[in-house]
């Protein structure tokens, strides 16, 4: 199976307000939104991506822009990548929805948290697990194994696909950081995926390129290091 980097949006106008957007429409980037949206084609100036799927959300596809503007890469909007529907919780002040009972269930039990005319977290792991997965099968059978892709989505939609990449519970996910602009890389292989960086701020993502296939070999090893990895054996 091919590696996805997964890619939060850029800081936007709703992030530093105290402001729960959700879903709002035409919640775009900030000043420094837009600016790591144009640092991100440096950033992976040396990966060489098959794919980009995005949230619909504007401040996804304002992120990914700059870098498809030099490459020759359609863009994939994928729905079930959109941000959590937080129904009554959407629009209001984080300081007012601290006070709720619900608040306790977000942040200790997340699987049982449902938002009041919205959806439930396990509901936005389902469906966003499913679409990365899907995703990944398709670019791997256009691209082959080595191949590897863009997914760009939002905090809580990218913790929850990386708890289940790291095998946790999604009652642990609340333990994973990803910041605006941060890259995290997960590669999929037949029984288990190999998380191989998170909430990473810098500019050298070669390493996270797989190496060329081994002669005779068609497909990517599900076997992990016994003993860690000494490294990539290209890089030696």
């Amino acid at each position: 199976m091919a590696t996805v980097i997964l890619l939060r949006h850029g800081r936007s106008s709703a992030n530093g307000s105290g402001v729960l957007a959700g879903r709002t429409p035409k919640v775009g980037l900030d000043d420094t939104g837009r600016g790591q949206a144009k640092a991100l084609p440096g950033r992976l100036a040396g990966v060489p991506l098959a794919g980009v799927v995005v949230s619909p959300m504007l401040r996804c596809k304002q992120t990914v822009a700059p870098l498809l503007e030099g490459r020759e890469l359609a863009r994939t909007v994928e729905p079930r990548l959109s941000e959590v529907d937080y129904g009554e919780w959407t629009g209001r002040e984080l300081k007012t929805l601290l006070k709720e009972p619900l608040w306790k269930v977000v942040q200790s039990h997340p699987s049982a948290a449902v938002f009041p005319g919205g959806e439930g977290l396990a509901s936005m792991q389902a469906r966003a697990v499913a679409a990365v997965r899907e995703h990944d099968a398709r670019i791997t059978a256009e691209h082959g194994d080595h191949a590897i892709w863009l997914l760009c989505s939002h905090g809580d939609v990218l913790k929850a696909i990386l708890a289940d990449a790291l095998g946790q519970h999604l009652d642990s996910f609340q333990r994973i950081v990803v910041d605006p602009a941060s890259v995290s890389v997960v590669r999929y292989t037949e029984t288990r995926p190999f998380v191989v960086r998170v909430n990473d701020h810098g500019s050298d993502f070669a390493g996270v390129v797989p190496p060329p296939p081994k002669r005779g070999r068609k497909k990517a090893s599900s076997d992990a290091e016994i003993g860690g990895s000494t490294g990539r054996k290209d890089q030696a």
